[in-house]
């Protein structure tokens, strides 16, 4: 996709629309090729339509993590609740299982959940398309079950909970 936008600098681009707070996702599945958990957390994780229900969410191009969680098709997303900034950490860094310290149970498709998450979201990727530096995954949800408590949320580069205003 060529565009033709001024020129932006990325650090400017990354900080003015890290204005917007975004929900915090782990998307996990299994590697086909070990039958390992695999995962990464997404900041961009949302839903596209109501019928059919798909969801959409962007991941790097230079992700190590997310081409090991496509080789299964499926995944579930974890959307964390307040309270699971490890879980975020441990998801977010580059060793090697990243669930060895992580509370987690198996979806219906044997997909990685994390337990006490804010909601889970089982999903079957359809399709995946180009978006610059990132790949934008399209899914079709194929169960989906709310948690309790509050979400995890990113905002100006900090993880925090929501708060909901004084009427």
């Amino acid at each position: 996709m060529t565009l033709s936008t001024p020129t932006i600098e990325p650090r400017y681009f990354r900080d003015v629309i890290g204005h917007l707070p975004t929900g915090v996702t782990v998307v996990a599945g299994r590697d086909s090729e070990t039958g390992a958990p695999a995962g990464l957390v997404v900041g961009t994780f949302q839903s596209l339509s109501l019928d059919p229900p798909l969801v959409t969410f962007s991941v790097a191009t230079t992700s190590s993590s997310w081409p090991k969680v496509r080789t299964g098709g499926f995944f579930s997303a974890s959307v964390l609740a307040d309270g699971q900034h490890h879980v975020c950490q441990a998801m977010s860094s580059k060793q090697g299982d990243k669930f060895a310290q992580l509370d987690w149970h198996e979806s219906a498709e044997g997909t990685p959940q994390i337990t006490g998450a804010h909601a889970w979201i089982d999903c079957k990727t359809v399709q995946e398309l180009e978006g610059g530096d990132h790949v934008i995954v399209v899914a079709e949800v194929l169960r989906l079950q709310a948690g309790g408590g509050r979400p995890l949320i990113f905002h100006r580069g900090r993880l925090g909970g929501y708060c909901e205003p004084n009427p």
